[in-house]
């Protein structure tokens, strides 16, 4: 009888031992090799995510800083609208057309835009709030001949900052406020725009 019993205890004590503490410290195992794995994938994204930086860091300084200048000039981080009007002065400096009457208006900011849904301004334009870039709309006015004013707008074409001219308008020599001095001059009031990259 007793040779009967001893061996069922001690598979009770067995069992009740892999119950109570084999199979949790089992699972806590499991558990934190599945963790290890987890942190190890994620080391191994962080790797590749570091390697993938140093890629494209060693591509940017092998670009030509000319070229680097060249697409900051086209598409810049910041609003920037004073270099824009310097620029713009520049371009119509050779024809003697003088920028008067300069007004411009960034977009909202990124905080302020958040909360906006695409809508139609009151000039009938697309909110820009939801893009990753920003518009600046411009107008000013100019006085010059009307082969001056053609080559003043294929130059700002050729510009390398891009520019959409919105509208212009053209107002005859006749009209009190122009220069008289200037046969043949017209009165142009320019609406345009730009854009720049948010960060």
């Amino acid at each position: 009888m007793f040779k009967f019993i001893l061996p069922i205890i001690l598979i009770g004590i067995a069992v009740t031992g892999f119950f109570l503490f084999t199979n949790p410290l089992y699972k806590n195992i499991i558990l934190e090799r599945e963790q290890i794995a987890s942190y190890n994938e994620a080391l191994d994204n962080s790797k590749a995510l570091e390697s993938e930086r140093d890629k494209l860091t060693q591509k940017y300084n092998s670009f030509d800083p000319e070229n680097l200048s060249k697409l900051q000039k086209f598409l810049p981080d910041n609003v920037d609208n004073i270099r824009l009007i310097l620029e713009i002065e520049k371009i119509a400096l050779p024809y003697g057309m003088v920028l008067k009457d300069v007004k411009y208006d960034a977009t909202k900011k990124d905080t302020e835009d958040a909360v906006a849904t695409k809508t139609v301004n009151v000039r009938g334009e697309n909110d820009f709030s939801n893009k990753d870039y920003g518009v600046l709309s411009l107008e000013f006015s100019t006085q010059g001949t009307y082969d001056n004013f053609i080559n003043f707008i294929k130059n700002l074409e050729n510009n390398l900052r891009i520019v959409d001219i919105s509208s212009i308008q053209f107002t005859s020599s006749a009209e009190p406020g122009l220069n008289p001095s200037l046969k043949e001059a017209y009165k142009y009031n320019f609406a345009i725009k730009t854009y720049w990259l948010k960060n």
